[in-house]
């Protein structure tokens, strides 16, 4: 049977929620955003989750979320890093005998069994998927003075989603890649865990099916979003 292990990125500060707590620590319904997370994995299909947290506040999690909501697939509350792939590292470095891993944004409180089910369902045939949502909106690529120099057809834009999912060598190949390429001084920004596989690997990566309603809390209206 394949292992599979949910790395829940909890790092976080949400400097646009105009707030001075953390948005996943802020309140959706009765329980903090990052809660509604967490027990989305612990109910779903998925063997072991990795919290990462940021620095000091490993306590914080396991009294605040592991303990309180008894959660029993928690297997490490870990530091994460600076920036978001050292954080995404950290956690792969935590896995224990994983064969897929699913890595997710801890402030996108409103995924799905069905969006987790697919990904564990499609990985076992790619292995990596991304979860997307087809773009609503007509998209136009600026030139850097701000002026349209081309409009992407709408059927081919997708907008990216968490969690990404994949077979748990390839993503910490392309990790270790990456955060050695870092290391040596060159610069490479990436904006999601697809996109490093992508760069530093030679497999592709097959999009799958999201919900429009998993969304990432970012600005204060989100909260009352659904």
């Amino acid at each position: 049977m394949s292992r599979f292990c949910a790395i829940v990125l909890s790092g976080g500060t949400g400097k646009r929620m105009q707030s001075s707590i953390p948005k996943q620590y802020l309140m959706l319904g009765d329980k903090p955003v990052l809660a509604h997370s967490l027990l989305a994995f612990e109910n779903s299909e998925v063997d072991d989750i990795i919290i990462v947290c940021g620095k000091g506040e490993e306590e914080y999690i396991h009294k605040n979320f592991v303990e309180k909501y008894s959660l029993k697939k928690v297997i490490a509350v870990c530091e994460g890093g600076k920036e978001r792939y050292n954080s995404v590292f950290n956690g792969l470095k935590e896995c224990k005998n994983t064969d897929y891993v699913l890595i997710h944004d801890g402030a996108r409180p409103y995924v799905s069994n069905e969006i987790i089910k697919r990904n564990i369902e499609e990985v076992k045939k790619y292995d990596a998927t991304v979860t997307a949502v087809k773009a609503l909106d007509t998209i136009k690529i600026a030139d850097k003075d701000g002026f349209v120099c081309s409009t992407p057809d709408r059927e081919s834009v997708y907008a990216m989603q968490t969690p990404q999912t994949f077979k748990f060598e390839l993503a910490f190949e392309a990790y270790s890649k990456y955060i050695s390429m870092l290391e040596n001084g060159e610069a490479l920004k990436v904006t999601d865990d697809a996109q490093v596989v992508e760069l530093f690997t030679d497999h592709k990566v097959k999009l799958i099916e999201g919900e429009y309603t998993n969304i990432k809390i970012t600005v204060p209206s989100d909260l009352k979003k659904i």
